[in-house]
């Protein structure tokens, strides 16, 4: 079994450090930890990326992906490693877009894959509740449909970055008669703009705020 790279692959390996040294924003090099970074700087790199066509490689190329082979996007993120850049946050590329190109329907994938891929929309997960961490079938919120919306009542807890977010994706409970508590659990994105939600900092012993319980 041959390990070595091949030209194609150092040539790569080449441009990716070039574009990485010639376009990564200097002043983030001064942040230790995602904390002390305004929502600005923690968007910058994924704005630039998200211009370049770079943004989301893992993602099929007909939703925006780049094509890139395993190798490539290994090198890809050995070299982000090795200049210690902010990658993009996973909520939008990891996790929520993966689910809409594969699930969602033309016109969510039309609303949503876009500003993902530019970083001009900033997601958050809510998944946890005070009562359903790990396990998330014991979770409480319910989620009505009343029209063609859902209503949603519920607390969730350990919403990271919520209050930067513009959506989130939040685990309901939408039939509570379902025979067993894993079923009846519905993935419901949700516009975090939308009047009646509440956002609370959760404070970190070190006095860092990150996290947030959401009503």
């Amino acid at each position: 079994m041959n390990l070595e790279f091949t030209p194609e692959e150092q040539a790569f390996r080449d441009e990716v450090r070039s574009f990485i040294a010639d376009n990564y924003p200097a002043h983030l090099a001064d942040f230790g930890m995602r904390e002390d970074m305004s929502p600005e700087d923690m968007l910058a790199w994924h704005k630039i990326l998200g211009a370049k066509g770079w943004s989301v490689p893992a993602w099929p190329v007909e939703y925006g992906g780049t094509g890139w082979t395993p190798t490539q996007r290994y090198i890809w993120s050995e070299e982000n490693a090795r200049a210690s850049t902010f990658m993009p946050l996973p909520f939008g590329v990891s996790m929520v877009g993966p689910v809409i190109y594969t699930f969602g329907n033309e016109a969510q994938k039309a609303r949503h894959l876009p500003g993902i891929r530019s970083g001009d929309v900033w997601w958050c997960q809510g998944y946890s509740e005070p009562g359903a961490g790990s396990d998330l079938a014991s979770l409480k919120t319910t989620a009505v449909r009343d029209g063609d919306h859902y209503v949603i009542n519920g607390q969730k807890t350990w919403t990271t970055l919520a209050q930067h977010a513009d959506w989130g994706f939040f685990l309901c409970r939408t039939d509570p008669a379902a025979a067993k508590p894993q079923e009846g659990i519905s993935f419901i994105l949700v516009d975090m703009k939308t009047p009646g939600i509440e956002v609370k900092p959760i404070k970190l012993v070190d006095g860092s705020y990150e996290v947030n319980e959401t009503w």
